[in-house]
């Protein structure tokens, strides 16, 4: 069989294949409150045959969202909001899972078709951002954010609990907890945006205290038989690579200690000044670092999106999953056609029986 088409199981959750959707944000909630567009939206990428759908970045507090557009999650109707998608999501045979997150110095900001900078500071629309020093991002986000305080960081990490038991009360059975690009979580760790001097800065295990004691708080309410993941910035490309990597592996192996079940690899965006080598499937060797370092499953996503190069990815044992996100976006029925194109069994693939009648068929 091929291997982007071997079923993945982790904890008690079994996956059809290794073919993942991951976050991608809609910018379309009212208020956090998601709605029919994505009710719409989830529903044709779990039908078209993926193993895992993961709801996109959904804010653990008003603070926490990107742009006002964003999902949230900070409340239970809001969680409740989810179900139907949810329920749409399993019975198309793919496993329901949500990335909750806290967008950090880069919250409240214009959606990217209207701008994607930051709102302006006298536009009701806006507020303050926090972060954990009071270093703005740089070039279209440059809002100064309000450094934390420990009651801020308490604060944001009961909330990232309260999320995680509303999204399990939801139905969702993986969680992702998004501590990556330039977000909060990643924020902390990055000597870009960390300049503190308490034991939440300067040493990598300091910066990387927030983001193991956030996990560590979801892991107590999070049950251990579903799959708990994250999503990690473990490269800037800012010339730091290899400290940074070497940084990033050690926190990795600290929360796999902790009952971390998978990491979906990814890059630190804490700099407009990054120089990323942006290419088909570039991030591929850097997750088997982190894969045969940490002993740990991978994913990723960035250039997965051609059938061969997902389907090398996963026989190289550069990942364990693959994340394919803009291909979905422009057929929702990406497994199907990862299926044809590889030549795959067809008892090894899924397809709603109204579609496979007519595309089977004729």
């Amino acid at each position: 069989m091929s291997a982007l088409f071997q079923p993945f199981k982790l904890k008690d959750i079994a996956l059809r294949n290794r073919i993942a959707v991951p976050p991608m944000c809609q910018y379309s909630a009212i208020d956090g409150l998601i709605n029919d567009w994505h009710m719409a939206h989830l529903t044709s990428l779990a039908r078209g045959g993926a193993g895992l759908v993961i709801v996109e970045a959904t804010a653990v507090s008003p603070e926490g969202r990107i742009t006002p557009g964003d999902a949230g999650i900070w409340n239970d109707q809001l969680a409740q909001a989810f179900v139907p998608a949810v329920k749409a999501i399993k019975a198309a045979g793919a496993v329901p899972g949500i990335q909750i997150a806290h967008a950090g110095r880069k919250a409240s900001a214009n959606r990217p078709w209207e701008g994607d900078d930051h709102i302006a500071n006298d536009d009701p629309r806006g507020w303050q951002t926090i972060a954990p020093s009071a270093i703005p991002f740089g070039g279209h986000l440059n809002k100064t954010p309000e450094a934390m305080s420990k009651k801020d960081i308490r604060r944001v990490q009961g909330d990232f609990v309260a999320a995680a038991r509303r999204a399990l009360d939801a139905g969702f059975e993986w969680l992702e907890l998004h501590f990556a690009h330039g977000y909060l979580g990643q924020s902390f760790f990055s000597e870009h945006s960390n300049q503190r001097t308490d034991e939440y800065g300067g040493s990598a295990e300091n910066r990387g205290r927030f983001l193991m004691e956030t996990f560590a708080a979801v892991r107590e309410v999070w049950p251990e038989h579903l799959p708990l993941t994250a999503r990690f910035g473990v490269i800037e490309f800012d010339g730091r690579d290899e400290q940074t990597m070497a940084d990033s592996i050690d926190l990795v192996k600290r929360m796999k200690a902790g009952g971390l079940d998978m990491l979906s690899v990814s890059i630190g965006f804490s700099t407009p000044e990054a120089k990323i080598p942006w290419a088909p499937a570039f991030m591929g060797p850097i997750a088997k670092r982190v894969r045969d370092e940490a002993g740990l499953p991978v994913s990723s996503a960035w250039g997965f999106g051609e059938p061969q190069i997902a389907q090398k990815a996963v026989e190289a044992a550069q990942l364990d999953l693959v994340m394919v996100g803009k291909a979905h976006l422009a057929n929702p029925h990406w497994a199907y056609h990862a299926a044809r194109e590889l030549k795959i069994d067809r008892a090894s693939w899924t397809l709603p029986a109204p579609y496979a009648h007519w595309l089977e068929r004729y």
